[in-house]
């Protein structure tokens, strides 16, 4: 009998079909006869008995059999090529003591294979699947089907089916509907550009695919949904990153006749029963509460990661009389001073001292000034013009010791703190201090409502205009709108922008009037959104909301730096889809039949 005829693909039939998924395999199973389906491994001959290790969605399972005993089913056996696709029967037995492993849940066991059947051949992959994988990212995104059987990818994706679950369940007890908005929807303005579809039926008008379904939801709430929730897909058209895709999911999330501590008690039971579940961690509530101006000024973010100390402080008041002139301008001129004290940092290397500095540079902040706390005095890279007297008074007002270092920068307000954030960031990573610190949940407070525009001057929201504005900053909005505070709040977990919201808007007045002040004048809103600021006419329910970035969540669920790793099929940084090769072109007939000419732009 020629090779060829041993592996011939045998129809599907219900013989073959499993009875477990290969994790379900345990010692209580011991004695009993299996059928398990999946895909080749790995062949192992020893010259003894060979082994087969067969995967499927929930992990490996090894096989093994007798050559001694079946001569015909291991020369099957040693045929078979990794991908193939196979059913597999036996009897699950006990591994020999010396073989047990207990790295994997099958480890302790084995099945004793009786028979096998090829269901499906498969060319050789590009590259082998596992999860010590060789291959550039690249080639595991054109052949995504195959980076997906790795066990790792495939943990990752069944994780993110429990998140789901999860959060489903919380709601759906909680009282909240689950609604579907639509994807065609018209363009409104939500701080990126929009992905523009073309009508066929109305040439020359497009719809746009939705950056969120923000006004959609808060229309629900007039329509009196009352608790409204989707996890949904988003659009926007942006420069992507390791944790940004032009399409992202959101568990979106609105409620009714609520405040502020409504959102934080629902978001917080999505958190905890997620996170608990999935970790079996346990989070203390309530999460504590930081305003936007207090992470600035002692994080540098409004993302703060408060795992560790290493807080930011303005330490200006030293510098007021300084020898050191730039410190001294900087305070005279109104510019913050900003100091952080590093423990057991003053063995850095003269090379990561300048890391640091090109940081802060790179950042906009004028420069970086270190004092090293030794047994035998200071030594500070400012020399003699900050002496022992300062440097010890500054080492007591940031509770620094011997063997410390102080590192002090400084420039313009907002991006001196930014840049401070940055090395604090950078240090934390050089000591490991987050390590073994588990989950350290935070909400972000009383954002700014306004920003200005660094390139057209122009003000602009800060997240979006429909955000209500704490009552006693109203008179604010026409003389000094930079400093209106909006009833904001960002959820963020070690570092970690994991939900955004805010009480909305419920006055038709007040939204005009903010419309105004970011440029929007009445016509123009009209024209945009129309039928948002009509519905706003016909009683409208106080109400607020939250949208958590599913896919943020899910990434550090599953202790991975990028979200490609949790989403099954995502785009490249360059917005492309390597497995299918969109974008791409289409006919000419199809632009004929939308009315479009291309104008410009990639002919190939």
């Amino acid at each position: 009998m020629s090779s060829e005829e041993e592996l011939k693909v045998e129809p599907f039939g219900p013989s073959l079909k499993r009875t477990h998924y290969c994790q379900q395999l345990n010692e209580e199973l011991v004695g009993q006869e299996v059928v398990v389906n999946g895909w080749v491994h790995r062949v192992r001959d020893l010259g003894g008995i060979l082994f087969l290790d067969i995967r499927d969605r929930s992990g490996i399972v090894q096989l093994a059999v007798d050559p001694g005993e079946k001569p015909e089913l291991a020369a099957r056996c040693r045929l078979l090529r990794a991908e193939y696709v196979v059913s597999a029967r036996g009897l699950v037995q006990m591994r020999p003591k010396r073989m047990r492993r207990t790295d994997s849940g099958t480890g302790a066991i084995e099945i004793r294979l009786s028979s096998i059947s090829l269901l499906s051949r498969a060319s050789v992959p590009p590259f082998q699947v596992q999860d010590d994988v060789k291959a550039k990212e690249e080639l595991r995104l054109r052949y995504r089907y195959l980076d997906l059987r790795r066990p790792s990818m495939m943990r990752n994706i069944i994780i993110r089916h429990e998140a789901a679950q999860e959060a489903r369940r919380v709601l759906s007890n909680a009282g909240f509907i689950e609604v579907e908005t639509p994807f065609l929807i018209r363009s409104t303005p939500e701080g990126a550009r929009d992905y523009i579809v073309p009508s066929r039926i109305k040439r020359g008008s497009f719809y746009a695919l939705p950056q969120s379904p923000q006004l959609l939801k808060q229309i629900l709430m007039v329509a009196g949904v009352d608790r409204y929730f989707q996890i949904v897909k988003c659009f926007r058209d942006e420069d992507l990153r390791s944790n940004r895709q032009p399409e992202f999911t959101q568990i979106d999330i609105e409620l009714s006749f609520a405040d502020e501590s409504d959102v934080f008690k629902i978001s917080e039971e999505i958190t905890c029963a997620v996170y608990g579940k999935l970790l079996d961690v346990e989070l203390p509530r309530p999460f504590p509460v930081i305003r936007f101006e207090e992470a600035l000024r002692h994080y540098g973010t409004d993302k703060p990661d408060v795992r560790y100390g290493l807080r930011l402080h303005n330490v200006s008041e030293f510098f007021a009389d300084s020898q050191l002139a730039p410190l001294r301008d900087s305070v005279e001129s109104g510019r913050p001073i900003v100091g952080l004290s590093v423990p057991n940092g003053a063995g850095y290397s003269r090379k990561r001292l300048d890391t640091l500095s090109k940081t802060v540079r790179e950042l906009g902040a004028f420069g970086l000034v270190w004092i090293k706390l030794l047994d035998e005095g200071t030594k500070s890279s400012a020399g003699e013009r900050i002496g022992q007297r300062l440097a010890f008074g500054l080492a007591s007002h940031l509770g620094a010791n011997k063997g410390d270092i102080i590192l002090l920068a400084w420039g313009e307000e907002a991006k001196v703190f930014t840049a401070m954030g940055r090395v604090r960031t950078q240090v934390a990573e050089i000591e490991r201090l987050a390590e073994g610190k588990g989950l350290a949940p935070v909400w972000v407070t009383e954002f700014p409502m306004f920003d200005r525009d660094d390139e057209t001057g122009a003000i602009t929201p800060m997240h979006h205009p429909f955000t209500a504005i704490f009552p006693e900053d109203e008179a604010l909005l026409d003389s000094e709108p930079l400093k209106v505070r909006a009833r904001l709040y960002d959820l963020v977990i070690n570092g970690q922008e994991i939900a955004s919201g805010g009480v909305r808007i419920s006055d038709p007045a007040l939204q005009n009037k903010v419309l105004q002040v970011v440029g929007i004048a009445e016509e123009e809103a009209r024209r945009r959104f129309g039928f948002f600021l009509d519905a706003l006419r016909y009683g409208t329910p106080p109400h607020c909301g939250i949208a958590f970035g599913f896919d943020r969540m899910i990434m550090q669920l599953c202790g991975t730096e990028s979200i490609s790793d949790v989403i099954a099929f995502p785009k490249t940084t360059a917005a492309a889809c390597l497995m299918s090769g969109a974008p791409a072109p289409v006919d000419q007939a199809a632009l004929d039949e939308l009315g479009l000419a291309l104008k410009g732009g990639d002919e190939k």
